[in-house]
């Protein structure tokens, strides 16, 4: 009971020494806070970053994987290796001939920079065209809002005929006109939009509302280029054959591309999952680095915590001596300092937090996701400052503590 009644004590003198030396303890706080501030910051932008990355992925399925051409690569003695776009042929003839419980699709990239037009309204110049069959919109996870999809006529044909997205649709037709029907124009090309995709929202600042779909044979007719790279998008009817699908199209596709037996893919295959992970474990990497940082920002302010409390030793040498004289006890004096210590870093930790939890979530909802509390950071913010306090304060305290109470009173 003693001993509590002598914490509390303490505790209180640690709050009187603060409150005495406002301008001291403001700028020790605030070297605590910009520590945690930086960290959980970051940390929080990072938990949002992962949890966008995990929505995004997890509406195309878990079930859907896709073929890509292989990049180019670096062989021994560094002579770049390259591969063999995957071509429109390729990509019919894998999509006419694979036969599993499974749905196909082809798809083309257009261009990325597209102006699209309806009257006198006009989108920036940043929207990207694909090209695909009738079967993306269900191997990509899209839906449609109203409208239809492409006919085979179409398809065939290489109509002019267009999906747009939710976004370009309150772009364009900002009256509440009806956009199924009316005619577009896509880089001057002329289209008819037959469909409207579901809101979808963004990723990482970018809309998947602003996309444009049209046929394949549309994009080999308007947008032309040579050596055209084709991508194969393939949905699983059940989850649990996806391994089975993977290794039917593997096989599938080496035939497709001519390969002989013993030959290296010159192809990928991916699962949508697989490219959220390998995104989230380089994200991991980066939430490594941030904390690395965020602990040597604090280890600085652990070392200017601790030249304060030692100047604050030097400048209470007088009250030290006073306290000893009226009977307090090394240990009591060495609690004192140390509660002070504790004190100011676990209010810099508070302030830090608050503001770190602000900046991280400025990036949550830059991205479109909601405000999140990270509450592992913040009790790890608050672990990191009780450590801290400990750290930066141990050797001042014991310094006072052990200091001679004859020379601290006669010390000016």
């Amino acid at each position: 009971m003693k001993q509590q009644i002598v914490a509390v004590e303490n505790f209180k003198v640690s709050l009187i020494s603060i409150r005495n030396h406002k301008l001291r303890t403001f700028l020790t706080i605030l070297i605590i806070a910009f520590g945690i501030m930086a960290l959980v910051g970051i940390l929080t932008s990072i938990d949002s970053i992962k949890a966008s990355i995990t929505s995004s992925f997890s509406r195309l399925g878990a079930n859907s994987f896709s073929i890509r051409n292989r990049e180019m690569r670096v062989i021994g003695g560094g002579r770049p290796q390259s591969f063999e776009n995957i071509s429109f042929d390729q990509a019919m003839n894998f999509k006419n001939d694979f036969d599993f419980p499974a749905v196909a699709s082809i798809s083309v990239w257009a261009t990325g920079t597209a102006t699209l037009r309806y009257g006198s309204e006009e989108t920036n110049p940043n929207i990207s065209v694909t090209g695909s069959d009738d079967n993306y919109l269900e191997t990509s996870g899209s839906e449609l809002a109203k409208g239809r999809n492409f006919s085979p006529h179409e398809l065939e044909t290489g109509a002019n005929v267009a999906i747009i997205g939710s976004k370009l649709e309150t772009t364009l037709f900002n009256n509440n006109e009806d956009p199924l029907g009316k005619f577009i124009s896509i880089s001057s090309k002329r289209f008819q939009v037959i469909g409207v995709l579901e809101e979808r929202g963004s990723s990482f600042g970018f809309s998947g509302d602003q996309n444009c779909i049209i046929p394949v044979a549309a994009v080999r007719q308007n947008f032309s280029r040579p050596n055209m790279n084709y991508t194969i998008n393939v949905s699983s009817n059940n989850i649990a054959d996806l391994e089975t699908a993977i290794s039917e199209a593997t096989g599938l596709f080496r035939v497709v591309r001519g390969l002989k037996p013993g030959e290296k893919n010159n192809f990928d295959i991916s699962k949508s999952d697989n490219i959220a992970q390998m995104l989230i474990e380089n994200l991991g990497r980066v939430t490594s680095a941030a904390t690395i940082i965020g602990i040597i920002t604090l280890i600085g302010a652990a070392i200017g915590l601790m030249n304060i409390m030692l100047v604050s030793v030097t400048e209470r040498t007088r009250e030290i001596g006073i306290r000893k004289a009226l009977g307090a006890t090394r240990r009591t004096i060495k609690q004192q300092f140390l509660a002070e210590a504790i004190v100011i870093c676990q209010l810099g930790g508070l302030v830090g937090i608050v503001f770190g939890i602000l900046a991280g979530n400025v990036i949550s909802i830059f991205i479109g996701n909601p405000f999140i509390v990270p509450w592992l950071w913040i009790f790890s913010g608050i672990i990191l400052c009780l450590v801290v306090g400990l750290a930066a304060g141990y050797y001042p305290a014991a310094k006072a503590s052990k200091l001679d109470p004859i020379e601290s009173l006669r010390y000016e």
